[in-house]
């Protein structure tokens, strides 16, 4: 299944220079060209990026992503504006933007960006919920885990360290492979953070699901 993205810019050409290069990428792009559109597409659709120009009509990128956020929406997001100044950074991220890229920008930049967020996101349909095993679901919209009636909240990355180890189920994932995928670029990566995210996880989860394979990594075990 082909990633969804929704890429809200209201210059017709550079739009459709955009789509089609995503799209020879292996993306699914839908354009919307002003920010009621978008917001509209956004509650119809799942989408698994946001690629949102600032500078659009009838609503500015940042109000509309604000308004997402404040509705409980987390899809990614990354602007694309030609706004440098370190104000429009700061209300960028304000906004909840999850990264930003400045015009004009070599398509293949903007790729490895989308790349660089997907590979985070665990590509799902709405309301989906696993089953990890032992009666154990995980809803990867909320990233809460339902246990015996109870309902627990992962942090960000428990919820995507168990993402990344449902995708390779059955295998043993490495600790830079969870690095990769689960911190951020400003994040040092630590044996001793990981081990008590692992840690808290299998608390939530049941430590028996979690296998920890000495000097190589951890896998979840099939179900």
């Amino acid at each position: 299944m082909n990633a969804k993205v929704l890429l809200m810019e209201d210059d017709a050409q550079l739009s459709e220079i955009i789509k089609e290069y995503l799209e020879e990428n292996g993306y699914d792009v839908k354009l919307a060209t002003d920010g009621e559109e978008a917001f509209d597409m956004a509650y119809e659709e799942k989408f698994d990026i946001f690629l949102l120009d600032v500078k659009v009509p009838l609503m500015n990128g940042f109000d509309l992503l604000s308004k997402l956020r404040r509705e409980g929406n987390e899809t990614p997001a990354i602007f694309l504006t030609s706004l440098n100044g370190i104000e429009d950074l700061s209300r960028a991220f304000e906004a909840g933007c999850d990264d930003y890229l400045k015009k004009p920008f070599e398509l293949k930049e903007l790729l490895l960006r989308v790349k660089s967020i997907s590979k985070r996101v665990f590509y799902h349909k709405a309301d989906e919920k696993i089953s990890i095993g032992n009666g154990v679901y995980f809803d990867l919209d909320s990233n809460r885990i339902q246990r015996d009636g109870e309902t627990i909240h992962l942090s960000k990355k428990e919820s995507l360290i168990l993402k990344l180890l449902l995708r390779h189920r059955g295998k043993i994932v490495t600790p830079q492979m969870i690095f990769e995928n689960a911190w951020d670029y400003e994040d040092e990566p630590s044996e001793m953070s990981l081990r008590t995210y692992i840690k808290n996880i299998r608390k939530t989860i049941g430590k028996e699901l979690i296998e920890n394979t000495r000097g190589q990594g951890y896998m979840l075990v099939a179900g």
